[in-house]
């Protein structure tokens, strides 16, 4: 009896694949030369799409509401802090959708029609949000210099109104990196659409 209900327990879960825990402040970032097809028709690493100061990893897509209340603002982070040597990526991780709604074709669509400035890649296999423990559209990592995360959550505390935002989190972040300073909020929650893994 106890070796027939192993069998049912592991036939039921077998299926089931559990998320990777979101990474902890401190680590390194992960997967840094697995290389992604960019809108660019390029192959894109995240050490190649990092600055000198660090690099910001936005978890994206082209369908989340909450992705297209934000986007405007990746844009807007991407104008300020690429110049002070902070790359910036989009990875599109929604591995269920790449042949509809989330293909590449579909995310240079996006790109042109909200001016990205930074890169915007597919993430075959959902290799790096598993790795990374993203979750959500939108799902951001800030590295450093040296590679180690600093901060992780949401871009800031608004998503519906930008002028009315009054915690920039990723700003503030990225500018007390950049000076050496203590992140004050090194940590908030991700919001957003979850990330559609492939079972």
């Amino acid at each position: 009896m106890r070796y027939l209900i192993s069998v049912i327990m592991i036939i039921i879960f077998s299926g089931i694949e559990i998320q990777a825990k979101e990474l902890d402040l401190g680590s390194k970032m992960p997967l840094v030369k697995s290389k992604m097809m960019d809108i660019s028709g390029k192959s894109i690493s995240l050490s190649e799409a990092k600055g000198e100061n660090g690099l910001l990893v936005i978890f994206s897509c082209n369908t989340c509401p909450w992705v297209k209340r934000w986007e405007d603002r990746y844009v807007e982070l991407a104008k300020k802090y690429k110049p002070k040597g902070v790359g910036v990526i989009a990875i599109n991780s929604n591995e269920s959708n790449f042949e509809s709604s989330e293909s590449l074709d579909e995310m240079r669509k996006i790109a042109e029609d909200k001016k990205y400035n930074f890169f915007y890649t597919m993430d075959d296999g959902s290799k790096l949000a598993r790795e990374f423990g993203a979750s959500k559209t939108p799902h951001v990592f800030l590295f450093d210099k040296n590679d180690n995360l600093v901060y992780r959550g949401a871009v800031d505390d608004n998503p519906k109104k930008a002028k009315k935002v009054k915690k920039p989190y990723v700003a503030s972040a990225i500018d007390a990196m950049l000076v050496g300073n203590d992140i004050k909020y090194a940590s908030t929650k991700a919001l957003g659409c979850g990330i559609k893994f492939k079972k």
